[in-house]
């Protein structure tokens, strides 16, 4: 029995075969042609079937994970067709005289090192993407094919997954998978996690492992390598625990979530896009915490209309049913770049031109966005949160031009909530500082824990090489949540976690304790967490 040690992406535990995920890799040898109309042909026809391949690929995915996740193969596509892309491939082709094969191969790794070594984390993310599009067009030449297709319940090793071959394994025979590269943010890992499969990365793998009984431990990042029959036991009562716990937390749903001592907590749902409310319902929140308006203008090529803002905020109005939503004003900038801002570099984005204050200085923007905002308010119960404040005159600014905008509305006959509940998020020090003069202004606080955490700790929360001092459950984040919530309540006003600290349910005794009114996590930690309220005195 050997273990080993790797980064865990998902909790959970799986047992079962190990079958070593190795890719049928044929040699891209650089050929002369003769002919390179001919070749340009070829190279035209494999890149079609390519995109027929995705676009199945896509139909896969919404059924089995939803479009959130799909979209990764709308986006392959979209490189796949990139002009630039082609003519690099096909100027190889005909000024090189060299096969097709090799023109993708090459175009491939110089796009993938481009991306590679770009400074903005959205575009280091698409070498992984070019890597997989390029692949898939040399396969599509050569005859080469993928992962095979499992026979039987299975736990997938491989150097490396893309997301093309996650999802095109069996859902019902894949138990785990664990690779020896990747990161934690890859597509590949987030939809490990949307299929509730234990997954790890970092793991020195071996091809001998193939064929043996293996044991992915979730929990503990690691992997375990031909455990005897006492071990396997183990983790099959682990296993039956997990599945009591799921069932468990199914009983939940309906519940309201109130300590023993009968402090009850308002437990939203942290959302992306409106495809995401189905795991809102079926995750039993009691509404939404945090809508992130800013995904309608990372996912659009051109500022979105009002039109389209519009649509989308009526529509999870509309299916919450009456149910509070909360949604944030667009927070861009730092790691979150849209080209069509035109932004800009900057030494220290984080601390720089970024969320409310693009906003108050790019009013064209912001009215556009609350007057959608406002016109969907009549369709259900809409709140407005503003991100990123770290003073009075902001709000004031802000409450100057919503009612400039209010005004507008009336003038035309356009129905809104004229008492519209608005809010503001705390996520620097400034803000706690001052939250007890910011609670006169505002309806409601909004305790945004991941920034939080980075000011207050002056730890860049996307330097790994800090994450061990990166700590949220410093007594100075800590102490900052209880003065906010101590204003706030001084003032009349409710506050709330809308960071990931709201879904540690080590911290939920203690959250109860500084009085905190409302909860806003993932979906899927809404049921956990309403079970560590229950149980709290």
């Amino acid at each position: 029995m050997e273990k080993f040690s790797g980064k865990a992406i998902f909790k959970g535990v799986a047992v079962g075969k190990i079958v070593f995920g190795a890719k049928d890799k044929q040699q891209v040898r650089r050929t002369k042609i003769e002919d390179a109309s001919a070749e340009t042909q070829r190279f035209e026809e494999a890149k079609e079937r390519a995109l027929k391949e995705l676009g199945s690929l896509y139909e896969k995915a919404l059924k089995e994970v939803g479009e959130d996740n799909a979209a990764i193969f709308e986006v392959h596509s979209m490189l796949l067709e990139d002009e630039d892309f082609n003519d690099a491939i096909k100027d190889k082709i005909v000024n090189q005289q060299v096969n097709a094969e090799y023109a993708v191969a090459k175009t491939g790794d110089d796009y993938s090192e481009m991306f590679a070594n770009m400074e903005d984390e959205y575009f280091r993310a698409r070498a992984t993407d070019i890597k997989d599009i390029s692949e898939r067009v040399i396969s599509q030449l050569t005859g080469g094919t993928g992962l095979s297709a499992l026979s039987e319940p299975s736990i997938i090793v491989a150097e490396d997954l893309a997301p093309s071959e996650t999802i095109q394994l069996d859902k019902d025979k894949l138990l785990a998978f664990v690779t020896e590269f990747g990161s934690a943010n890859s597509h590949t890992a987030i939809l490990a996690r949307t299929m509730n499969l234990p997954a790890l990365i970092g793991v020195k793998i071996d091809k001998s492992w193939n064929g043996k009984t293996g044991i992915v431990d979730g929990y503990n990042g690691t992997v375990i390598i031909d455990p005897d029959n006492e071990t396997i036991e183990e983790y099959k009562k682990i296993q039956q625990k997990d599945k009591e716990k799921r069932e468990l937390l199914k009983s939940l749903k309906g519940k309201k979530t109130v300590s023993k001592s009968g402090k009850t907590v308002h437990l939203y749902a942290n959302i992306g896009k409106p495809s995401d409310l189905g795991s809102v319902i079926e995750n039993d929140a009691e509404g939404i915490g945090l809508f992130r308006s800013e995904f309608l203008y990372l996912d659009s090529k051109d500022f979105p209309t009002e039109e389209e803002q519009f649509s989308a905020y009526k529509k999870v109005a509309e299916t919450m049913a009456g149910k509070k939503v909360i949604i944030r004003t667009l927070d861009l900038g730092a790691d979150k770049q849209v080209d069509y801002f035109n932004l800009g570099q900057e030494d220290n984005p984080a601390m720089g031109y970024r969320a409310i204050r693009i906003c108050l200085d790019r009013q064209d923007i912001f009215k556009t966005q609350l007057r959608a905002l406002l016109r969907a308010s009549a369709f259900g119960n809409i709140s407005i949160m503003y991100p990123m404040i770290i003073s009075v005159d902001e709000v004031r600014q802000i409450k100057e031009i919503i009612s400039g905008v209010m005004d507008d509305l009336r003038a035309e006959g356009v129905k809104f909530k004229e008492n519209i509940e608005q809010g503001i998020m705390i996520e620097t020090p400034a803000a706690v500082i001052m939250s007890y003069e910011l609670a006169k202004e505002v309806d409601f606080f909004s305790i945004g824990t991941n920034d939080l955490t980075q000011y207050t700790l002056a730890i860049d929360r996307q330097n790994s090489k800090l994450d061990n001092i990166n700590d949220s459950h410093h007594p100075a984040v800590l102490r900052s949540i209880k003065t906010v919530v101590e204003n706030a309540h001084k003032a009349g006003i409710w506050a709330g976690i809308c960071g990931e600290l709201g879904a540690d349910t080590s911290l939920t005794k203690t959250f109860l304790e500084y009085g905190v009114d409302e909860l806003s996590v993932s979906p899927s930690f809404v049921l956990p967490v309403r079970k560590a309220v229950t149980e709290a005195d």
